[in-house]
């Protein structure tokens, strides 16, 4: 069976994109177009994210590999807003895309594990096992160390999954914590990735890279540079690019020589290009998703230049 990983790189290099859409909409962020067909109930609400979430992939699919659906944005709509959530997840599985979860789990022992069979695992029901959300990644947080992640790796091992351990963030305090001494004289997310490493070990595939990885982030790139050197078989979710000031020749990187070894996340610079300064005039509001091809074309064509360079 083809390692997650390898199933991954291997849509990336056919989308010669090594990009990730980011689904976090907010209820502003809808166009009027598909807003005026329903209410602002919940469920109203929820059908609009839906609807704008799946002409989102119908117009990006072929081009970019994988979708990160990041459920704070759904779970703030209740349970109509975890039957999006659900539902374009199962729409961009459909549309052979490769599906991310951005949950940030971090807990222990049984609740780790109910987690984990939520969006990886599998559930007990009576005498059979049965697949919940069925993503291929989920993003974590280390903080309670090993015991939350040995849940997920587990997973990953039985059902070819995998997941990315929260190590740099792109976020202005990400270094109250994480750029912290400890007594060896290495920071915080130095001794983080040294942990991914070891986590991912077992879930090496053909291209060198574990399925058990690291988010980091694109607006510090000497901690990229660094991390990269220092975690040879740790893929990268790198957030932070376009509207959080992480530019193209930054996120290079966090690439190998090879030009692989991670994949960038865009969230409103996707999302939302209709609104943007670069196509609202070319394309109207009820072509948004027109311009976010547009969009997802130009940034690919953006992050190849800097990475083969």
């Amino acid at each position: 069976m083809i390692n997650a990983m390898d199933k991954l790189i291997k849509k990336i290099r056919e989308t010669n994109n090594p990009t990730v859409i980011g689904l976090d909409p907010k209820y502003d962020m809808i166009p009027d177009c598909i807003k005026s067909k329903y209410d602002d109930s919940l469920e109203g609400i929820s059908k609009s994210i839906l609807e704008f979430n799946k002409r989102l992939i119908d117009a990006i699919y072929d081009i970019i590999p994988a979708v990160k659906i990041n459920i704070a944005f759904y779970e703030m709509y209740g349970l109509d807003g975890m039957k999006a959530f659900e539902e374009t997840c199962v729409y961009a599985k459909e549309k052979k895309m490769i599906v991310m979860a951005d949950i940030k789990r971090g807990d222990i022992g049984n609740t780790a594990k109910a987690y984990s069979n939520a969006f990886l695992g599998r559930t007990m029901i009576g005498a059979r096992e049965e697949a919940i959300y069925d993503v291929d990644f989920v993003t974590l947080s280390p903080y309670m160390g090993t015991d939350s992640i040995k849940p997920f790796i587990e997973d990953s091992i039985k059902y070819n999954k995998g997941a990315f351990v929260i190590v740099k963030t792109s976020n202005p305090s990400s270094g109250e914590l994480q750029d912290l001494k400890l007594e060896t004289g290495e920071e915080v997310y130095t001794k983080v990735i040294n942990l991914v490493e070891e986590w991912g070990k077992d879930l090496i595939g053909e291209y060198g890279y574990s399925s058990i990885s690291a988010v980091v982030g694109a607006t510090y790139p000497k901690q990229l540079e660094d991390l990269r050197k220092e975690a040879p078989h740790t893929f990268f979710l790198i957030p932070g690019y376009g509207a959080q000031g992480g530019k193209a020749e930054d996120i290079a990187l966090g690439f190998d020589e090879n030009g692989i070894g991670g994949i960038v996340n865009s969230s409103r610079g996707l999302m939302c290009a209709y609104k943007s300064d670069k196509w609202k005039d070319k394309y109207t509001e009820e072509e948004f998703d027109k311009a976010t091809r547009a969009e997802a074309i130009r940034m690919r064509n953006e992050l190849a230049e800097a990475i083969n360079k």
